[in-house]
Parts: structure tokens; sequence; C-alpha cells
């Protein structure tokens, strides 16, 4: 399932499984070399769709969502394994990884972050995540902060900041009314109407109102509803959300403490853009922002300039 994923050097991608001292069992993928960089997938993907999805002058349109696993970063991984040793999880629960009944809360993620990065012998490390990865990667960053190098923090809002008010209908941004946070929220109700319709709702997801329907990679769609068709898999994605009060007290509490590392806010021109980097702001002391004018989904819609942000930023400490 899925396309094969290539390092610089066109190799494939080394896959393996670790379990980790809480009993979860990761599955990652790693290539490359030199300093460590995890890289750490979210749960929403957005595609936002023109004739040409990676032309800078577009206008993009059309947001529509679909979960995601590590598969998310294959189009960037090239740009990055001639410099950084990447490595890049499924979050528990997600994709190749089990699916325990909780620790969804984004501060035990990140201790499987951490976990997983002292198991495959990476000290230090710099980590960057988009949406919920953003989310657990400032978590691995306030808990860990003498192992991360920095932080890359991609269109996310952090719950306790912002994520609960763009959960709420506001006409002046349709676009991004995240009205998902809180439909997962529900017990019980979206396992019963999802489960068994995994590819209608989510090709739904993707397809509605794009503009070019036809432009969304086949591979991407069957890789996502392949992994979130497994047993347990809706429930994992909807108890990540039901965590949202956990997150809130965790974020609020480290906020306590601005981030000493750089930090890189990345935000897409036509979705939450420059919020993340007022997110960033209140957390953290060293900021710096880069904005790209595409849709939530970077990595998908321009792998390339994403790609190279990243290196000069990192290369750039």
């Amino acid at each position: 399932m899925g396309v094969t994923i290539l390092d610089h050097a066109k190799n494939p991608v080394e896959h393996g499984r670790i379990r980790l001292p809480t009993g979860v069992r990761i599955h990652y993928y790693t290539a490359g070399r030199g300093p460590a960089l995890l890289l750490q997938h979210g749960v929403r993907q957005l595609y936002e769709k023109t004739h040409h999805a990676c032309s800078p002058s577009e206008t993009l349109t059309g947001a529509k969502q679909i979960p995601k696993t590590g598969y998310y970063w294959r189009k960037v991984i090239p740009y990055l394994t001639s410099s950084f040793t990447v490595v890049v999880p499924d979050l528990r629960g997600v994709g190749d990884s089990s699916h325990p009944d909780n620790g969804y809360d984004m501060g035990t993620v990140a201790d499987d972050l951490a976990d997983l990065m002292a198991a495959l012998g990476h000290r230090t490390f710099h980590i960057a995540g988009e949406d919920w990865g953003a989310a657990a990667a400032y978590q691995v960053a306030a808990r860990y902060p003498d192992r991360v190098l920095s932080l890359v923090f991609q269109e996310m809002l952090l719950p306790g900041f912002g994520l609960e008010d763009w959960a709420q209908f506001r006409p002046d941004r349709p676009e991004t009314h995240l009205w998902h946070v809180s439909f997962y929220y529900v017990r019980d109700v979206p396992e019963m109407l999802l489960i068994g319709r995994e590819r209608e709702y989510l090709t739904w997801f993707i397809k509605n109102e794009a503009y070019d329907p036809s432009s969304i990679d086949d591979d991407a769609i069957d890789e996502y509803v392949t992994k979130y068709s497994q047993p347990g898999g809706i429930r994992s994605m909807c108890n990540i959300y039901r965590a949202t009060e956990t997150n809130v007290r965790q974020n609020r509490e480290a906020a306590r403490t601005k981030l000493a590392m750089p930090v890189l806010a990345v935000g897409a021109g036509s979705f939450i853009g420059a919020e993340v980097k007022k997110q960033m702001e209140r957390v953290a002391e060293n900021v710096t922002y880069a904005e790209f004018h595409y849709g939530h989904q970077l990595a998908e819609e321009c792998p390339e300039i994403l790609g190279q942000r990243y290196v000069t930023f990192l290369k750039s400490l």
C-alpha cells in the first residue's frame, strides 16, 4: 500500500517497530545521516487545491480533511536526508503503531517520542511537528529541554491557547472552522457513524469542494483509509481529541517556563498562518517565523521548499 519512501540517494527508508517501556509498540521509519531530526505527523490533513497547488502565485481554496500517518512526510524526506538522520514515527493509536485504550494526551505522546529517540540511540535531536504532531513536539521540547536542540512548530493551535476558540463557528473564517474538534470529542457517536464507512467519509473530506479532485494522489487516500480502517483506528483518532482538557492543563503548566531553544514557527497563508507565530511567542523566547502561500497540508503541497526551509533553519543554529 502506498509508494516506496526514498531518501535523497533514492534508497528505501528503513522501517521498524520498538516496544517502549509503557508497552506501546511504535512503528517508525528512518533514513539519512547527520544530526537526528524527528518528524511528527498530525491527525488532520487538509487539501486546499487549485490548478497548481505548488505555485506560490495561486490562491488555494476548498479545504477538506483526512487523518494521516507518518506517510505524510514521504515527499519531504529526500530534501532532508543528506544532512540529517530523519526519524518518522506513527503516533500511538495511528498507522502501524499499537492502539492502546488510553494515553492520548500530548504529554504521554511526548514521552513516547522521547523514549523512541533514546531507544534508537539519539540522546539529543531536533524535532519538527505539524498539526497534532506540533502539539506533541511542543510537549517534548517543554519536558525534555536538555535533549531537544530546536523545535519546528507547524500549522497548529495549542489546546489552552486557541484551539477551542477555532472550534467555534466564526463567519469571518468559515474555511478554518474546526468543527471536527467537538465532533470527535463526543463519546461513541463518531465511531458509530464512521466505522465501516471510512473510505466514503475520508474520501469526501478530501475531495468535497476541491477545485480539481483528480489532483489528489490515490496512494495517499489508500494509505490513510487503510490505516484508519484497522481495528481501533477511528477510536484512537477520536481519543486524541478527547484528551483536549488534559492537554489544556499540560500546555498552560508548561508555558509558565518559556522554551529557550530556537523555534521555527511555520504557517500556511490560507489557513492558520501568522497565528502560529503568536502561539509560539507565548511559549518560547527565540522564535523565527516562515509563511508559505499554500494550504494546511504543506508537506503534500510544497515539499521541496518546505524541506529546504527546514534545512536552512537547522543549519543556521
